[in-house]
């Protein structure tokens, strides 16, 4: 069974701070490089390095990475793109190399520079001139791909999850984020060493926040941020008892007008109501935190104990992998699940089990 024995990320940075003039290798590399030598494992001993980017100009990241962090030329790198999945969806992919025996050292993860994401051209086939847009459609049916913010909205109107309840859990992550000591897992960048955004919440600052729609605000929807998050997975020989076994994983498409509650359906299809001792949910908005947690039937008093991405901020590509970050330096004992939606109707889960457990 494959294990993850080292994970470490970057401080999470909205867009525009401190990152902004980083490459994704400036991001990626000295944390692929901590993760190893976190475990004892030369660059050498490395069979593959997966990782996730959404918002990049393509161009395989992961092997620019793999070059930087002077891995050797024979790791081919390999980035894929499942929005914001994508990081905890390397990690799967890395399992089940190492589990197939096709590798036995995989390091995974995700890299995001929301500051350096490129400028994006539509070209007219008829020679008109090119068409400016932000991001790619998620589905084949402009009827049936929703923003982001739009999805949330709807979903905060079915289920009945007002502005308040939505105040009260992003007031309650970043009260968790300003009590943690995360600097374990964090690795020193540009001289930040630690996540830029969380800070109280107040009455006054909550009523102040722009609405983005309907009941969403600034304060219940996570900002974009610049980040990466590596995590080192390898067989039992490797690991020799060490770190947090990876017990099961399963990526599940769903309705793509509802993708906030698309993990529900992959956490039940790993997650046998057996005790956990430690959740993370993804934070992309309140209201999809809340309908995730509820559905799945988790107990809130331990999802993510050290606040989420409305905390946070949300670095697409690599916040799946700051969930299994997370995982790996708070689980203690017995068994922890992390869980991320993605545009389109995607849902991932991961369920971990510490050593000992």
């Amino acid at each position: 069974m494959a294990r993850l024995i080292a994970a470490r990320r970057t401080a999470v940075v909205p867009r525009g701070g401190a990152f902004a003039r980083l490459s994704l290798e400036d991001l990626a590399a000295p944390v692929l490089t901590a993760c190893l030598a976190d475990a004892g494992i030369a660059p050498g001993q490395v069979d593959e390095l997966i990782l996730s980017n959404a918002l990049g100009a393509g161009g395989n990241p992961a092997r620019r990475v793999a070059l930087a962090a002077g891995l050797p030329e024979s790791v081919a790198g390999l980035t894929i793109d499942r929005q914001c999945a994508g990081g905890l969806d390397a990690i799967l992919l890395a399992r089940a190399l190492v589990d197939s025996g096709a590798a036995e050292v995989v390091l995974a993860g995700g890299v995001e520079s929301y500051s350096r994401r490129p400028l994006r051209l539509r070209t007219d086939p008829d020679g008109g001139p090119p068409v400016a847009y932000d991001e790619a459609p998620f589905t084949p049916w402009p009827d049936r791909n929703p923003g982001m913010a739009e999805a949330a909205e709807a979903l905060a109107r079915r289920l009945g999850i007002g502005r308040d309840r939505q105040e009260a859990w992003a007031v309650a992550s970043h009260d968790k984020a300003l009590r943690a000591d995360l600097s374990p897992e964090i690795v020193p960048l540009q001289g930040v060493t630690a996540d830029a955004f969380p800070r109280p919440l107040t009455p006054r600052l909550l009523s102040r926040a722009p609405v983005v729609q309907g009941s969403i605000t600034a304060a219940t929807a996570a900002v974009a941020a610049d980040a990466a998050a590596v995590c080192l997975v390898v067989s039992d020989r490797i690991a020799r008892g060490r770190g947090l076994a990876l017990l099961a994983g399963r990526t599940v498409g769903g309705d793509p007008t509802e993708p906030g509650l698309a993990p529900v359906a992959a956490i039940r299809a790993i997650w046998r109501r057996e005790p956990l001792a430690m959740a993370e949910v993804m934070e992309a908005y309140a209201v999809q935190a809340i309908a995730v947690v509820e559905a799945a039937g988790l107990d809130p008093a331990i999802v993510n104990p050290a606040g989420g991405g409305l905390a946070r901020g949300h670095p697409v590509g690599a916040s799946g992998a700051i969930l299994a970050v997370r995982l790996f330096h708070g689980l203690r004992q017995g068994r922890g699940l992390a869980a991320i939606a993605a545009a389109g109707g995607i849902g991932t889960a991961l369920l971990v089990e510490a050593s000992g457990a």
